[in-house]
């Protein structure tokens, strides 16, 4: 059963690694202004709170612990994933990343479900809230998670970057959250009408919780080891296929190791009298320019080659 291994890595991936890593180098610098600002606030409602005596914004000042310490772990994932691998970790450390990312999802999720129970309370008898000072204050936390989140957009990835994306929802958040104080502010200061405080709480939790089951669910298809969501593997089969010489593509595996690196590996079967380096180098090419993967691993195979049926 003598496997070989032909392992097929192009030349121009220093260019494409060069990128990915530029791209990390801006995730890590737009986290790190948020992280300071948001921080920052929270240090600022914390003892304004103090000074007003005003609950909602030491409760604010809490959601803002919460935001911090989920930026701070995004940033620690991103130094944590740039260790090198080393011979018990092959891949490095980069899925830490995902981990990162499942976590912060999951304590949005927490959260919200804190918003709606403390919601629930304050319908029966809604307490009176100091609307001015409450305002004012939730107007500088939104100005202060706009100028984060548009730190993030700007200087990092938030789209495609799962970790990224997670810690921006986190502040997406709370943008709502001082958009729904600032609203209901609004209400009881012009109508007397503090039910408004609960029923906007509700409606900012449900639009945290949306957004955190996309994380939440990403994050699981990325550690399930699943195709990433922009690749058809029947499109891939097809088109590797079509190569001159090639008879069956089998064993096709496409991963996500951490956002923006993706790995392929599969077996190809060639006619036994057609050049197996040739085949070889095509698919890499192929693969590199369809699909922007550079960490292919390909196993040429000819009739003399029988393994046995594979599990997965």
């Amino acid at each position: 059963m003598g496997h070989h291994h032909h392992h097929g890595h192009g030349h121009s991936h220093d260019h494409s690694h060069g990128h990915f890593e530029e791209a990390r180098e801006g995730n890590k610098k737009g986290l790190i202004i948020a992280l300071v600002i948001t921080a920052g606030i929270m240090f600022l409602e914390f003892f304004g709170g103090i000074i007003t005596n005003s609950l909602a914004l030491l409760s604010d000042s809490g959601h803002m612990l919460s935001d911090t310490s989920s930026l701070l772990l995004s940033l620690i994932a991103i130094w944590f994933a740039s260790r090198p691998a080393s011979p018990k970790k092959s891949y490095g450390y980069y899925r830490f990343e995902i981990l990162a990312a499942l976590f912060n999802g999951i304590s949005l999720f927490v959260i919200a479900g804190f918003i709606v129970w403390e919601a629930i309370g304050r319908f029966s008898e809604p307490p009176t809230v100091a609307s001015g000072a409450m305002m004012l204050i939730a107007s500088i936390g939104l100005l202060a998670n706009l100028i984060s989140a548009w730190s993030l957009m700007r200087k990092g990835d938030v789209k495609n970057n799962v970790n990224l994306r997670s810690a921006y929802l986190h502040i997406l958040g709370d943008a709502l959250g001082s958009v729904g104080a600032i609203v209901a502010g609004v209400f009881m200061l012009l109508f007397d009408w503090y039910i408004a405080d609960p029923i906007i709480s509700v409606i900012v939790a449900l639009l945290i919780l949306k957004s955190a089951w996309g994380v939440i669910k990403h994050s699981v298809h990325i550690l399930m080891e699943g195709t990433p969501l922009t690749i058809n593997q029947a499109e891939v089969k097809t088109f590797l296929e079509k190569i001159d010489g090639v008879i069956d593509v089998h064993d096709l595996h496409i991963w996500t190791i951490t956002s923006g690196l993706d790995s392929l590996s599969c077996h190809m079967l060639i006619e036994d009298d057609k050049n197996s380096q040739t085949i070889l180098q095509e698919a890499i090419n192929i693969i590199r320019e369809k699909l922007k993967i550079e960490h292919t691993t390909i196993q040429i195979e000819n009739s003399l080659i029988s393994h046995n049926e594979l599990k997965v």
